[in-house]
């Protein structure tokens, strides 16, 4: 007897949920550790919820809520948009998953507004120099 491996590509859908739990926990300063203790599961199931490869059950949901100290509501509320909305939300959940963009993006957030106009332009100077060069 053979064991088909799923091959298909994770819902949208967990993707966000899974983005909106890693926004949370980052934001207050929890380690994927951290949570698994609290939930009484591996690190490496986190990572499975949080990269959206493992669907999160609403029991589980529940207590990874209580352990982020939030309502079940603030994590799944991205899901609760429009289609456009959504993807929007999913893109940028998803870019918050690139080295370093949760510190650039908390760093960034404390500078006077002068300075991130400036670092915006540099940013924007930048990345047409790269697009123009591709």
């Amino acid at each position: 007897m053979s064991v088909e491996v799923s091959r298909k590509s994770p819902d949208r859908l967990d993707l966000a949920l899974g983005a909106a739990v890693r926004v949370r926990r980052r934001a207050i300063g929890m380690s994927q550790e951290g949570l698994a203790e609290h939930c009484g599961i591996s690190f490496q199931q986190i990572q499975k919820y949080e990269n959206g490869l493992n669907r999160i059950s609403f029991s589980r949901l529940v207590q990874i809520a209580r352990a982020l100290g939030c309502r079940v509501a603030e994590l799944i509320d991205v899901l609760d948009t429009s289609g456009v909305e959504a993807a929007n939300y999913s893109d940028v959940l998803r870019q918050t998953r690139t080295a370093g963009a949760l510190e650039l993006l908390d760093a960034f957030e404390r500078l006077p507004k002068e300075a991130r106009a400036s670092l915006l332009d540099l940013m924007r100077s930048l990345t047409a120099t790269e697009a123009g060069r591709a």
